[in-house]
């Protein structure tokens, strides 16, 4: 039973997609910053054994001590893996190759699918009054996955502007759906964005016109383009709108941030 004395939690949300170079940890580090700038705190949870997330907020692997690993399997208070990061207002669990061991150690317990969701609801994580949390999960529809969605309020979806960008996402939904119906009855998609539009591109077009008319709303009207900006910023452990703030890139996670908390409104 919910313990009224506790302020509301986090918005809780899912950056989900199992087919690799999609953007989804772009997406997760730029829309956490996009976030910030509106005056939300948000948490990022990296959950994915790479830690393309933490390398992308300058956390090395040396100072990855305590990770999402530990906060899953090591009985460890959230608060222990918290990392801040050079943007005030965001924060991160970290995430290193340790990660990669967890599914196969979870199986065994009979909790395994909600290690992730009792750990975001510890009383430690209510100092820091966060607003958001947004989980980078790994590519692939694993255990791993299956706890940030059984975490969360809702899965965002990125979905790049390629061939066969639409066949793999039957997947996902029937997953979330699963999940709806055995562990989360709440779950839903907050929305599917496009990646790496190029609008020059008669390709891109041809995604963007199949996805809408296959998913309707759920697609976010912001589309994220091909940005040479948003490439080069991880190389600098900075989201794009802190590594050129005027760039397209930039402009284009604002208004998914904005699109995002409207949407949830």
């Amino acid at each position: 039973m919910p313990d009224p004395t506790r302020p509301k939690g986090p918005t809780i949300i899912s950056v989900a997609n199992q087919k690799g170079g999609v953007g989804k940890t772009t997406t997760t580090i730029n829309l956490a910053a996009g976030l910030v700038e509106l005056g939300f705190r948000v948490l990022v949870v990296d959950l994915d054994p790479q830690g393309n997330a933490s390398t992308g907020f300058g956390v090395e692997p040396s100072d990855r001590t305590l990770t999402t690993y530990d906060l899953l399997l090591g009985d460890v208070d959230i608060h222990e893996t918290i990392q801040t990061t050079d943007i005030q207002g965001l924060w991160i669990v970290p995430a290193n190759v340790d990660l990669s061991s967890a599914d196969l150690e979870m199986v065994s317990n009979e909790k395994r699918s909600f290690l992730l969701r009792d750990a975001l609801r510890q009383r430690a994580l209510d100092a820091y009054a966060i607003d958001y949390v947004l989980i980078d999960c790994p590519p692939s529809l694993s255990l791993l996955t299956v706890n940030a969605m059984v975490a969360s309020d809702s899965v965002l979806v990125p979905l790049q502007s390629e061939f066969f960008a639409l066949e793999g996402l039957t997947q996902l939904i029937i997953t979330v759906r699963e999940v709806r119906q055995t562990a989360n009855p709440h779950l839903r998609i907050s929305g599917v964005v496009l990646t790496m539009y190029d609008k020059r591109n008669n390709l891109s077009k041809q995604v963007e016109a199949d996805a809408r008319e296959n998913l309707g709303d759920l697609v976010f009207k912001t589309v994220i383009p091909r940005n040479v900006r948003i490439s080069e910023a991880p190389s600098y452990a900075l989201p794009v709108l802190n590594y050129d703030p005027t760039s397209k890139g930039s402009e284009a996670y604002r208004a998914l941030a904005k699109e995002l908390v409207t949407k949830r409104g």
